[in-house]
């Protein structure tokens, strides 16, 4: 019981971080080689709802922190156009979701991503916890039958995950930022890829409309 307290109190603190946290498929990669023959099915459980309870944190303190502090009004209004698509395609959110929790892929990025909606959290959480059931089960099971076989050390061929776990991680982060520069009315209304203008050039363009004889801004 005490290994399992543990390994949920990990997986979950792992899963909080926004960025750079080791991925939490090593972490049952190295359980099932370390402990071959133990019992994975509370491990995998335990880590699952790990995982889920402390990404939904996550995109729960990504409502909070950015979306409610750092995120301009035009920003948040931007970001609810991508809401209001993603409401209308619950299920569509619901199997994406699923898909990708079966991959070992970083989900840190997508769960800020959708905390910035301010959406509910069992759309993904749900499928998310099924997801992360099946992959570390996976990862597992398939190092527990390599312990089994081989007298090799963990660690080994793992090292160059380093760099590429680094840098994947910045990119990543740049895409989030990108997330909430993308003017997502133009692309789904006009088809046009642009930048959002950023809150001084809205100011100056209000500025600089012609006036109306009634003191309202407009033009012809």
């Amino acid at each position: 019981m005490t290994g399992v307290l543990l390994l949920f109190l990990a997986v979950f603190l792992l899963n909080v971080v926004p960025a750079f946290a080791p991925p939490t498929w090593m972490v049952f990669s190295f359980v099932g080689f370390r402990y071959p023959r133990q019992n994975m099915l509370p491990l995998v459980l335990a880590g699952a709802l790990a995982a889920t309870l402390g990404r939904a944190l996550l995109a729960k303190m990504s409502t909070v922190i950015i979306r409610q502090k750092l995120l301009s009004p035009s920003a948040r209004a931007n970001i609810d156009v991508i809401k209001g698509r993603l409401e209308k395609r619950r299920k569509l959110t619901f199997g994406v979701f699923l898909l990708y929790a079966f991959t070992p892929l970083p989900s840190n990025y997508l769960f800020i991503a959708y905390g910035l909606t301010a959406m509910e959290l069992k759309l993904i959480a749900i499928p998310f916890f099924i997801g992360r059931s099946v992959s570390y089960s996976f990862w597992a099971i398939t190092f527990s039958a390599v312990a089994r076989r081989t007298s090799l050390e963990f660690t080994e061929g793992l090292s160059y995950l380093s760099l590429y776990f680094v840098l994947s991680q910045c990119l990543l982060l740049l895409i989030v930022y990108g997330f909430t520069r993308i003017d997502w009315r133009a692309l789904f209304n006009e088809k046009k890829f642009r930048w959002l203008a950023s809150g001084k050039k809205e100011s100056s363009d209000l500025q600089n409309r012609p006036s109306m004889p009634n003191g309202k801004a407009g033009g012809r």
